[in-house]
């Protein structure tokens, strides 16, 4: 969990809203270390999305409300939802979009910058920012 620690310490430069984490490596189970943290620093459902890496791309994986099961604190935009590949970079603007989940509780895009792009828009469009 030392991981996770110094990700949370450094949302502030992955996004200047503090509500999105960055995972380095590989993406070993980070909520219930999320929701310790969060506890700890009297921050709880600050973070609501997390980037990480998968094999050929980056998830933008929003963050559930803690005890809720398939609640999450800021699903991604409706309009997205279900739409992939291209109409999804049409869709939101961003290059090389991959997918956005039904649900809208987890979305893709192939480089970092993409995925953070997709997170900071949804920030944006629920008007968190």
């Amino acid at each position: 969990s030392s991981g996770i620690n110094a990700e949370y310490g450094d949302r502030f430069n992955v996004h200047p809203s503090g509500k999105i984490i960055r995972l380095s490596g590989d993406g070993c189970p980070w909520k219930q270390h999320l929701y310790d943290l969060e506890e700890e620093t009297g921050t709880e459902g600050s973070i609501l999305y997390v980037l990480a890496k998968s094999a050929d791309s980056w998830r933008v994986i929003t963050v559930g409300v803690k005890g809720e099961g398939f609640t999450n604190r800021l699903p991604l935009p409706e309009k997205w939802c279900g739409v992939r590949d291209e109409a999804l970079s049409e869709l939101t603007g961003i290059p090389q979009c991959v997918f956005v989940h039904a649900s809208g509780f987890i979305g893709g895009n192939r480089t970092m910058e993409g995925a953070l792009q997709m997170a900071s828009k949804s920030l944006e469009i629920h008007g968190k920012v």
